[in-house]
């Protein structure tokens, strides 16, 4: 098992978008450089699956497009969530009106699949960081007791399981996905 590289760190966050990126990414929070845990089979399927899914949903009517492992750097922090999802009309676009290499954004929602030797807290703490700072919904997806806590601005986090709908943002309030459907994508029998 490989233990991510936590070390404290005298560089700006400048000088942190400055280094080579990592594989996996490294992100820097509270001044420090936290590499993110290799994802394995469970996390990387709900990962593929969910943003997928986000984007059949979200993409043909330009509403929503969720980014997998996608740099977010925003409020003196640089993160990689495993989906950062952004409304449409927030993408940032380079001068061309393509999409831009630099998102220096929170996204409207941000989705972490917890790994076996990652720390809930950590995860959670960085979910929280997120909604305090404009995201408008986060999920914490737990495929160990297959359950997925949720986190909006204003509200206590919720843990949702098995047949509970879970919320989406409101541009696409006429998706509808429950916890069973996220986690029956681990189904390959």
């Amino acid at each position: 098992m490989k233990v991510p590289i936590q070390k404290t760190s005298a560089l700006t966050i400048e000088e942190f978008l400055k280094l080579p990126e990592t594989k996996p990414a490294s992100e820097y929070i509270d001044g420090k450089i936290q590499q993110k845990p290799m994802p394995q089979g469970k996390h990387s399927t709900l990962q593929i699956e969910l943003a997928s899914a986000i984007n059949q949903a979200g993409k043909a009517k330009k509403l929503a497009y969720a980014f997998t492992e996608l740099r977010c750097t925003f409020a003196r922090r640089s993160i990689v969530p495993d989906i950062a999802v952004f409304e449409w009309q927030r993408i940032p676009l380079d001068d061309n009106g393509q999409i831009a290499n630099r998102f220096k954004i929170a996204p409207d929602w941000t989705i972490e699949i917890l790994s076996p030797e990652q720390s809930a807290n950590r995860v959670i703490r960085k979910i929280v960081f997120c909604v305090n700072n404009g995201t408008k919904l986060g999920y914490l997806v737990d495929a160990d007791d297959e359950s997925i806590t949720v986190f909006q601005p204003n509200c206590l986090p919720e843990v949702k399981e098995k047949q509970d709908i879970l919320p989406v943002l409101n541009v696409l309030q006429n998706w509808r996905l429950t916890v069973e459907d996220i986690f029956n994508w681990l189904n390959f029998s």
